[in-house]
């Protein structure tokens, strides 16, 4: 991190509000079963710092991404995982190719390198050339549009990147709302992954990133000492192994996210296709203020995407039915 850097990085926007109905943060409002009762006994261990191996917690990374476990660095969410591969690889005056629009977070953490971030279409980004570039990010399910990246073409786009000596970075934080294979174990790539957003725990800062050779040595060096808590790996590696809770969610978000668009549309919206647990909305005639107080009024939270740079658009995550439609009833009304 370049300590120059800091004043002009200053801090990302999220969603997340104390709304009754937060539809600003795109997390799953179901837990998987059993979390409590690990919680719990982990909390007894507590008293001991963690076992910096993480043994069980990486066995059950690696076969929940289909990768080595020597290839999977524990870290505290998804944003350090992001923070780990860009810190460890990119200097001062380095050029990223950022998407945008994307996670804001990206830029932040290449500015705070004292790098520059080279924006590109989000949907322009596998169509780059890597070259004369430190590193470059890809979000699959890009957030917040919503639509994942073709598979074939971001392999493709990795196997440029390394030919180029590029790092990939590709956040996966919503690939597992879907059936799309993981790019964990490719070389020269880093992965990023969350815990939080289909476990519905964000509170206990859960994930990980894979890499493979010099860059996984890079992330594993710099990682800090006990960076996940007792609490949080014992949970992680718990719902890491719930695959009917996970094809439980992926059925119903599928299933809510058409209703919803539908109902969208029908109410007036242009709606983003999406493959993610969110959908995008144009507000058309309407304003995003007068959206967003309308909703604050009914004590629902949406995400006012301006922060994004998308002047006439809003994001709402996909909960479940009854609460969905406490939301599209509202949407209706503005």
């Amino acid at each position: 991190m370049d300590p120059d850097s800091l004043p002009d990085a200053g801090r990302a926007v999220h969603g997340g509000s104390s709304l009754r109905l937060d539809f600003s943060a795109n997390t799953n409002p179901e837990r998987p079963p059993g979390v409590r009762q690990v919680y719990e006994a982990a909390f007894d261990a507590s008293t001991r710092y963690p076992d910096e191996a993480y043994a069980d917690y990486r066995a059950a990374a690696a076969d929940y991404v289909d990768c080595a476990a020597e290839e999977v660095v524990p870290t505290s969410g998804g944003t350090e995982a992001i923070r780990l591969a860009l810190a460890t690889h990119v200097s001062p005056g380095d050029s990223v190719l950022v998407p945008t629009p994307s996670f804001g977070e990206y830029a932040r953490e290449v500015r705070l390198q004292g790098a520059t971030p080279a924006f590109v279409p989000h949907d322009e980004v596998l169509d780059s050339t890597p070259e004369h570039h430190t590193a470059a990010v890809v979000c699959t399910p890009n957030n917040p549009t919503g639509e994942l990246v073709d598979p074939e073409a971001l392999a493709d786009f990795a196997a440029r990147c390394r030919r180029a000596g590029t790092l990939l970075v590709v956040d996966e934080a919503f690939l597992d709302f879907t059936t799309t294979e993981s790019l964990a174990g490719t070389p020269g790539t880093v992965v990023c992954r969350s815990l939080t957003k289909l476990f519905g725990l964000p509170g206990l800062r859960m994930g990980f990133a894979c890499a493979t050779g010099d860059p996984y040595e890079r992330l594993e060096t710099a990682r800090p000492a006990w960076n996940l808590s007792t609490p949080a790996a014992a949970v992680g590696a718990h719902c890491l192994r719930q695959d009917a809770f996970v094809e439980r969610t992926r059925e119903r978000v599928a299933r809510e996210r058409e209703r919803m668009c539908e109902a969208l549309v029908e109410a007036g919206y242009e709606v983003f296709d999406s493959d993610a647990p969110f959908c995008l909305l144009d507000v058309g005639a309407r304003s995003v203020d007068s959206v967003v107080e309308h909703l604050a009024a009914e004590d629902i939270a949406v995400r006012d995407c301006r922060s994004f740079g998308l002047a006439n658009h809003v994001r709402v995550a996909v909960k479940r039915s009854a609460e969905n439609d406490r939301l599209l009833e509202a949407l209706a009304r503005v």
